[in-house]
């Protein structure tokens, strides 16, 4: 999880700088930014237009008295994509239309539903120590897994 916070945060900043001032030397400075600009303008409509018809979709679904699975995480999956499309870079542009285009979005999904399945979450269930059956106080409530023991105190001088 560090690993990604790390890249999440440093090192996806860093490239978006270094390739806007490639795309700057390439095409000028004030064509870049104009780039930028008319692709946020860009993305916050398709934000727009795609968060209406996911929308549309999900009410529909609850309509019919269905769960809508998929239309929660595409709605999540535009969110972030809308996201990246506003957030000034062109890394995070080619993520967002990667999450805001439907055909890309349902394979962006796919692997959403995949790793969020019981079985990859199991390394985040609960955990339950001592006898679930016995309850005493020694026995401690159910706690995360990467959840650190709480500490322990001295017992209190006499």
């Amino acid at each position: 999880m560090f690993v990604l916070l790390v890249l999440l945060f440093i090192l996806l900043p860093i490239a978006e700088i270094l390739v806007i001032i490639e795309v700057g030397r390439a095409i000028g400075a004030w064509w870049t930014v104009l780039v930028l600009i008319v692709d946020s303008l860009i993305g916050a409509w398709l934000l727009r237009r795609q968060g209406r018809s996911v929308w549309t979709r999900f009410q529909n679904t609850l309509a019919a008295g269905r769960m809508p699975h998929k239309e929660v995480v595409d709605g999540a999956l535009v969110i972030a994509g809308g996201a990246f499309l506003l957030t000034p870079g062109f890394i995070s542009d080619a993520f967002g239309l990667i999450l805001l285009i439907p055909p890309t979005r349902a394979v962006a999904r796919g692997i959403v539903f995949k790793l969020f399945t019981p079985a990859s979450m199991a390394r985040v269930a609960f955990v339950r120590v001592g006898r679930p059956e016995a309850q005493s106080e020694t026995t401690q409530p159910p706690r995360h897994v990467d959840q650190p023991s709480p500490p322990q105190l001295p017992p209190p001088p006499e």
